[in-house]
């Protein structure tokens, strides 16, 4: 899914939960929102979200599950070292996914590559 470059992703954030089936759901503070916690524990699955500072009743999260968040955020953070995805020159959606896959795919095979 793809959304503008000006909109904040917990509005997309039903959408992805609409078919997805797990057991926890780990982002961070951006997405503590009531309606989005509703949904994740109607769905079955917990929420390792932390609360952000304005919340009177602060949720515990588990710390052992909301570290592997980093693993995302990391690879994110490397896929941006390609400037045609930094920089979102792309003026059709279509061209754009297709560079965010080569680019994925790019570093899947860096990380299984087989060297002697």
């Amino acid at each position: 899914m793809l959304t503008p470059g000006q909109a904040h992703d917990l509005r997309a954030a039903p959408f992805l939960l609409q078919g997805l089936k797990c057991r926890d759901v780990v982002a961070d503070r951006g997405y503590d929102a009531d309606a989005l916690l509703h949904m994740i524990r109607a769905r079955g699955a917990r929420a390792h979200i932390p609360s952000t500072s304005q919340r009177v009743v602060q949720r515990s999260v588990s710390r052992r599950i909301y570290r592997k968040r980093n693993l995302v955020e990391r690879f994110f953070c490397k896929l941006k070292h390609f400037r045609r995805i930094a920089t979102r020159f792309d003026k059709l959606a279509r061209n754009f996914l297709a560079a965010v896959a080569l680019g994925s795919t790019r570093l899947w095979t860096r990380v299984y590559e087989s060297t002697p």
